[in-house]
């Protein structure tokens, strides 16, 4: 679907303040590449975990509680400011390296993972409705191209560092000393950010003390639009509305596959005698490419319609998974990592814009938020599912599987989205 030419704030107008923001989801989505390559390793070396749904285990907690705050962080925000929200979830990061580095028992790394949860669930959609918040309608996916770019190149970029320091000092703790500098320069960075609620013109929410008042180019159609009730979104964002519930298909798959990966890739590369640097490597190409591709997809999406890059999207992660499945060396999984990244990025910020483009201004973060819900529940349901048919079967069999769910999930979005 193709976004309307509706007014809206102009990048430009807010340089420092979008600047700021994307920059500090760098650091949120470094929190997450902490854990990337390492944790499945460790759950192995440290704990004497063999099970892929014990190991999986982290990866569930962490989605289940990401999905069940990110279905009220749109609402929160709008009650108590986006800053406050923000700067609340990393004061929730705080334990979280400190717990990784020195827990002696698997139940306090899933702790840590469920303040991981929060934390990413506040900090990440704070990020993206205020992107979406400043951008206006014609440049919404640029905005969020942006924003997933800063995060997920955060991801791989603290992916792979945290490898190649446990190549060197072993898995604990050294590499986890880059997870206390991700969160204090986050706190730092979310101190002085200004809240944007003001740029939705909705004059039913009282204005933080610190919104920046520059709004002579908000849009004028959200003082007038009546705000709808959290369940009644619900409802929309689930089965009522076409593209909205297709889109929350869309990232529940595309993030099921995501779970997948982040706990059976390490343990599968390291069964088919890949060293550790290369294991490094190859998972953090997967979030490069997903990173840097957002700048090209998200724009595109504001210029050609949504469909058409969802749809495509859906199709090369499960082309990108198959190979990971017939190609079974180095060369082979760096091209496959590369693949699920490519699609990766051309479903992860135009499936947000999509929503976007979808809800009205006044009730735009909540369907955020709950479509958010639906894509982070991916997580705990891939892997849980994936970690049972691994552990009754094998990895490449659960691989296989999430392949042709995201051909299905492509073949729905072909069919219930408009262009």
């Amino acid at each position: 679907m193709k976004p309307t030419a509706q007014q809206g704030s102009n990048l430009r107008n807010h340089i420092l303040l979008f600047s700021i923001l994307v920059i500090t989801n760098f650091f949120v989505g470094g929190m997450v590449g902490l854990e990337r390559t390492l944790l499945p390793l460790i759950a192995e070396a440290d704990f004497g975990i063999t099970s892929s749904v014990a190991v999986l285990s982290f990866i569930a907690t962490f989605g289940l509680t990401k999905a069940s705050v990110n279905f009220f962080a749109g609402s929160l925000s709008d009650h108590w400011g986006r800053v406050r929200v923000l700067q609340i979830g990393w004061v929730i990061a705080i334990p979280i390296p400190l717990i990784l580095m020195f827990a002696d028992h698997w139940y306090w790394i899933l702790f840590a993972n469920f303040l991981l949860g929060v934390s990413q669930a506040m900090c990440w959609s704070m990020t993206v409705v205020m992107k979406v918040d400043i951008a206006g309608d014609k440049q919404r996916g640029l905005a969020i191209g942006l924003n997933e770019f800063a995060g997920y190149g955060g991801v791989a970029v603290i992916a792979f560092v945290t490898g190649l320091i446990a190549t060197d000092y072993g898995l604990r703790p050294e590499p986890f000393y880059v997870g206390l500098v991700l969160v204090i320069i986050g706190l730092l960075l979310s101190t002085i950010v200004k809240d944007t609620r003001c740029h939705t013109g909705n004059n039913n929410q009282s204005m933080s003390e610190d919104c920046d008042q520059d709004t002579s180019q908000v849009n004028v159609q959200s003082s007038i639009e009546k705000p709808l009730p959290l369940y009644e979104v619900f409802k929309k964002a689930t089965w009522n509305d076409a593209g909205l519930s297709t889109a929350s298909i869309a990232g529940l798959v595309t993030n099921l596959k995501d779970g997948m990966l982040w706990g059976l890739l390490p343990i599968y590369l390291l069964s088919q005698d890949m060293s550790l640097a290369q294991i490094a490597t190859i998972v953090a190409i997967y979030p490069i490419v997903w990173s840097t591709a957002q700048l090209i997809f998200g724009p595109l999406s504001d210029k050609v319609g949504r469909k058409l890059i969802i749809a495509g999207g859906m199709f090369t992660q499960a082309g990108g998974l198959f190979v990971f499945v017939i190609w079974n060396n180095y060369t082979g999984y760096i091209v496959a990592a590369g693949l699920v990244g490519l699609g990766t990025a051309m479903v992860y910020p135009t499936l947000l814009a999509l929503v976007s483009d979808l809800s009205g201004v006044s009730w735009r973060a909540s369907a955020l938020g709950i479509y958010r819900f639906w894509r982070d529940l991916g997580y705990a349901i891939g892997a849980i599912s994936t970690g049972l048919l691994a552990d009754a079967l094998d990895i490449p069999t659960s691989i296989s599987v999430v392949s042709v769910l995201a051909m299905i999930a492509g073949l729905t979005v072909s069919i219930r989205v408009q262009k």
